[in-house]
């Protein structure tokens, strides 16, 4: 068995073994080993300024561990790298932008480059592909700008997959979408993790658009931890434990609503008693 109670066999995708970050003097988390195997869908969770996004942002070799160790496919992680694709926050695009939906997933396979040169029948033939897979092909001459937060989200997900990566990272790409453009998200990175096993640590405030999917949780909350299975951390006793006070965890039917997490001045949460009414 691995250090997080996952079975052993194939190297894992995603392994960090006694990872410690810290902004300024306060510890973000200490002490986190996590192994994220092929086809695994990782959710992690925790208030505004408990680390999820600079996980990701270690990951991605942009920000390295104050201690402990981080392998992508046995590879110390750099930035760039082919192996991880990374969907980010839904944000629109200003209208000046000159980019068409084809041009962005291109900026996934080329980086930066742009100019002379930097077209090609078979890359151009290649984006179609991929915004064909994710239900994006008519989009592919529209203006970004012009698209709606949902299709931007679809093409960023075209890029995304332009490497064909192994890892999937995904930084709350839910935001801003109403329900339906919500499920479509998901449905599509689901297809990407069944047909290619492709792991995917998604970063989100809310649980439920996920969750029947998601075969583990990684739940970050001042300073501490908690991995395990939803069934084991999305608990009373576990948050509460994490929390150092109180927190209800309910069940209706197939959502989980979390109540009672407390309000500290130096970051704000994102599930609190105002949510505890399911949409």
């Amino acid at each position: 068995m691995s250090v997080d109670g996952r079975p052993g066999g194939e190297q894992p995708v995603l392994r960090l073994r006694d990872g410690k970050m810290s902004f300024g003097d306060r510890t973000l988390w200490s002490g986190l080993d996590l192994d994220v195997r092929a086809g695994e869908f990782l959710a992690v969770l925790g208030a505004n300024g408990s680390g999820k996004s600079t996980l990701l942002k270690a990951i991605l070799g942009l920000r390295r561990l104050d201690r402990g160790s981080l392998a992508i496919a046995g590879q110390q992680p750099r930035r760039g790298s082919a192996m991880i694709g990374y969907i980010p926050q839904e944000r629109r695009l200003a209208p000046p932008t000159p980019l068409r939906a084809r041009d962005l997933v291109r900026l996934g396979m080329d980086g930066q480059r742009w100019g002379p040169g930097w077209g090609g029948r078979a890359k151009s033939e290649r984006a179609r592909t991929l915004l064909d897979s994710v239900g994006a092909a008519h989009l592919a001459d529209k203006p970004v700008h012009l698209l709606s937060g949902g299709e931007q989200q679809r093409v960023r997900i075209a890029q995304a997959l332009a490497t064909d990566p192994r890892l999937l990272l995904c930084d709350e790409p839910l935001l801003s979408l109403d329900l339906n453009h919500q499920r479509a998200v998901v449905s599509l990175i689901q297809q990407r993790r069944r047909t290619h096993r492709t792991a995917v640590v998604f970063v989100t405030h809310e649980i439920n658009p996920v969750l029947p999917y998601v075969d583990r949780v990684l739940y970050l909350a001042d300073g501490r931890f908690r991995v395990g299975r939803v069934d084991e951390v999305m608990t009373s006793s576990s948050l509460s434990a994490l929390y150092g006070s109180t927190v209800e965890v309910l069940r209706r039917g197939d959502r989980i609503i979390v109540v009672g997490v407390p309000d500290h001045p130096e970051h704000t949460h994102d599930v609190d008693e105002r949510q505890a009414d399911p949409l």
